[in-house]
């Protein structure tokens, strides 16, 4: 695989994440609006 190609798959697979982190934003934003919870990160594992 020449470092063309390699660029290129890179390119392509920051796109898809960028593309998957505007979905998970649109998606928590909708599910915030239903849910009323509260979150306590203190109780979350690292």
């Amino acid at each position: 695989m020449t470092s063309t190609e390699k660029i290129a798959n890179a390119k392509k697979r920051i796109n898809e994440l960028k593309r998957l982190i505007k979905y998970w934003d649109n998606s928590e934003e909708k599910n915030i609006n239903k849910i009323d919870f509260e979150f306590n990160n203190d109780e979350v594992a690292a």
